[in-house]
C-alpha cells in the first residue's frame, strides 16, 4: 500500500476523561482522522505514528496528586501541533514550566469566559465574551514563558494560552461538548489553521484506504465473513467484496439467539442487494448446548464468541472440501468481522481503559483462533459506518437498521438461556418493535433492547387469578455512537400499548418496566 493511501492521524491522548471519545468524534466531524491513545504513550511511540496533530484530553485527576497521569514532555518537542484541554491543558502548562495553582475555586458547568485573543490563531473570529463548559478545581495561574494568554474567567486567570512559534495551544474549558458555544470552532481553528490539516477525511477516502489495506493483507487468498444482518457486518462485507470480489464467501450462523424473522431478512434482503455468495449454518442446538446452565454475562459472551469461531471453522472446512472437486482446495485464511471502535474501547483495547465487557468479536475470541482477522471498521463509530454503507450503495433497510448485538438475545436474558425463554423474549421483542415502527419512532431512537429478567418473578393478577411471572424491561436509548447514551422519552400512549400487548399476548410475563438510566453509569445492554 502506498504511503499516500495511509491517513495520518490526530492523536487524542486519553488522561481518563469521560469525553476522550467525544473529542475523537469532533475531530472527525471536522474532516480529520483521529485515534485515541493512552496517556502512558511515550514520545517515541507518538513519533512512530507520524501524527499531524495531538490533542491532550481532560481527566479527573489533579496534576499534583500522587500517581496522577503524567505527560511525556518529549511529546511537546516533536514539532507536532498540540492542543491541551482541561487536565491536558494543565499537564501541558506544568511540563512547559508554567504554574498550576490549587486555589480551591472550582468551576463546573456553564462558565462565562472573557476572550482577549479574538484575533489569535486559536480563537480567531470569536466574540470577546462567551459561554463555555468547565469542569476543574485546579487552575493555570501562570502561562509558560513565551506563551500568550488568550482568555480568562472569574476564577481562572489563564483559561487559554498559545505559542504560534511552537504550535502549542491550550484551553481550560471543554470545546468538545455542545455546551461550549464556540467549542467546535476552537477545535477547527486548531486543526485547520494552527496545524494546517485539510478537511479531507470522509467516507469516500475511508473506503479507498480500506480497500487498499484489504487487498494488500489478503492478496489472492480466500476470505469468509461472519454476516449477522446487522449494519456492522453488512458494511464490512460490502467493503471486502469491493476489495476482493469472488474471493469472499459470507457465512450466516443461525445461533438460535436471533429475533423474529431475522434469518429471512439476511437471506433475502442482503443477498438481493449485493449478490454476495451466502452460506447459512443452522447452529441453534450447538449454541444452546454450550450455554446450558450459564448465567454469568461475561462467560456467555465468551462462549458465544467461541462457538461463532467454531462454526466459521466448520464452514471454512466445508468450503475447502467443496472446492477440492473443482481443483481449488486452498484453505480459508481470513475472517472478516464488523468490529467497531466502541467494541474495542469497551473491551479494554487500545486506549488503556478498563474492560467494561468483552464483546464477542474482541475479548470473546478463543485463543486458538485459526484465522487472521480482517476488520475494516475497527477504527470507526456507528454513524460513520452508516455513511460508508450508503456510499457503497447498501439499501436503507440494512444501513438504517437499529443496532443488535452479535450475541443476540443471549445477552438480553438475565439468567440461563433456554429455548422457552428465547421464545418468550422473541415474542415480547417483536411486539415492542412493531409498535415503535407503527408510531413512527424508529428514526428517533438509537435502539430499544427488550430484556427478560429470567431469574426474577413478581406476583400479578390476570383473569381474576394470581400469577407469578417474569418482568420484561424496555430500554429505549438515544445516542450518536453508543459511547454515551440517554434514555428516550417515548410517548406514554406508545409505552402503554407495548405493555398491554406484552402482558396480554406473551404467556409468562405479567409486568413491563422502563429503564431510565443514562450511559454512563449504565451500559446500553444489560449484560
Amino acid at each position: 500500500m502506498s504511503e499516500e493511501t495511509v491517513q495520518k492521524p490526530v492523536l487524542v491522548v486519553d488522561f481518563g476523561a469521560q469525553y476522550a471519545q467525544l473529542i475523537a468524534r469532533r475531530v472527525r466531524e471536522a474532516g480529520v482522522y483521529s485515534e485515541i491513545v493512552p496517556h502512558t504513550i511515550t514520545a517515541a511511540e507518538v513519533a512512530a505514528k507520524s501524527p499531524v496533530g495531538i490533542v491532550l484530553s481532560g481527566g479527573p485527576s489533579s496534576v499534583y496528586e500522587e500517581g496522577a497521569p503524567a505527560l511525556d514532555g518529549g511529546i511537546l518537542d516533536l514539532d507536532v501541533p498540540v492542543l491541551g484541554i482541561c487536565y491536558g491543558f494543565q499537564a501541558m502548562a506544568v511540563a512547559l514550566g508554567g504554574e498550576v495553582a490549587q486555589t480551591g475555586d472550582r468551576e463546573y458547568g456553564a462558565t462565562d469566559v472573557t476572550i482577549t485573543g479574538t484575533e489569535s490563531t486559536l480563537l480567531d473570529g470569536q466574540p470577546g465574551s462567551q459561554t463555555t463548559w468547565m469542569s476543574h478545581g485546579d487552575s493555570v495561574s501562570k502561562a509558560p514563558e513565551g506563551f500568550e494568554v488568550l482568555a480568562s474567567s472569574a476564577s481562572t486567570p489563564v483559561a487559554a494560552f498559545a505559542s504560534d512559534a511552537r504550535r502549542l495551544y491550550g484551553v481550560q474549558w471543554h470545546p468538545e461538548v455542545k455546551h461550549s458555544t464556540y467549542g467546535q470552532a476552537v477545535l477547527e481553528n486548531f486543526l485547520h489553521r494552527a496545524a494546517g490539516i485539510p478537511a479531507d477525511w470522509n467516507s469516500g477516502n475511508v473506503i479507498a484506504e480500506q480497500v487498499a489495506r484489504i487487498q494488500e493483507q489478503v492478496g489472492s487468498s480466500r476470505v469468509i465473513c461472519g454476516l449477522s444482518g446487522g449494519v456492522d457486518s453488512a458494511v464490512a462485507a460490502a467493503i471486502v467484496q469491493k476489495a476482493v470480489g469472488e474471493q469472499l464467501t459470507c457465512i450466516f450462523v443461525d445461533h438460535g439467539l436471533l429475533r423474529a424473522d431475522e434469518r429471512e431478512q439476511v437471506e433475502n434482503d442482503y443477498v438481493a442487494a449485493t449478490n454476495v455468495r451466502l452460506v447459512t449454518i443452522d447452529a441453534r442446538d450447538q449454541f444452546l448446548d454450550a450455554l446450558a446452565g450459564v448465567t454469568d454475562p461475561e462467560q456467555k459472551r465468551k462462549i458465544i464468541g467461541r462457538e461463532f469461531i467454531r462454526s466459521f471453522e466448520e464452514a471454512a472446512t466445508a468450503l475447502v472440501l467443496e472446492s477440492d472437486a473443482s481443483g481449488n482446495g486452498e484453505p480459508v485464511k481470513f475472517l472478516v468481522q464488523g468490529t467497531l471502535y466502541p467494541d474495542v474501547v469497551e473491551s479494554g483495547g487500545g486506549t488503556g481503559t478498563a474492560n467494561i465487557k468483552s464483546h464477542h468479536n474482541v475479548g470473546g475470541l478463543p485463543e486458538d483462533l485459526q484465522f487472521e482477522l480482517v476488520e475494516p471498521l475497527r477504527t470507526l463509530f456507528k454513524d460513520e459506518v452508516r455513511a460508508i454503507g450508503r456510499e457503497l450503495g447498501l439499501p436503507e433497510v440494512i444501513v438504517g437498521r437499529q443496532p443488535f448485538p452479535g450475541p443476540g438475545l443471549g445477552i438480553r436474558i438475565v439468567g440461563e438461556v433456554t429455548h422457552d425463554r428465547l421464545e418468550l423474549l422473541r415474542k415480547a421483542d417483536k411486539i415492542a418493535r412493531t409498535e415503535l415502527t407503527a408510531a413512527g419512532l424508529d428514526g428517533e431512537i438509537w435502539q430499544c433492547p427488550v430484556v427478560l429478567l429470567a431469574d426474577v418473578r413478581s406476583v400479578g393478577v390476570q383473569g381474576d387469578g394470581r400469577t407469578y411471572g417474569h418482568p420484561i424491561v424496555l430500554r429505549p436509548v438515544s445516542s450518536e455512537d453508543a459511547m454515551t447514551a440517554d434514555w428516550t422519552r417515548l410517548p406514554y400512549d406508545v409505552l402503554a400499548r407495548i405493555s398491554n400487548r406484552i402482558t396480554n399476548e406473551v404467556a409468562g410475563v405479567n409486568r413491563v418496566v422502563l429503564d431510565v438510566t443514562s450511559k454512563p453509569p449504565g451500559t446500553i445492554e444489560w449484560e
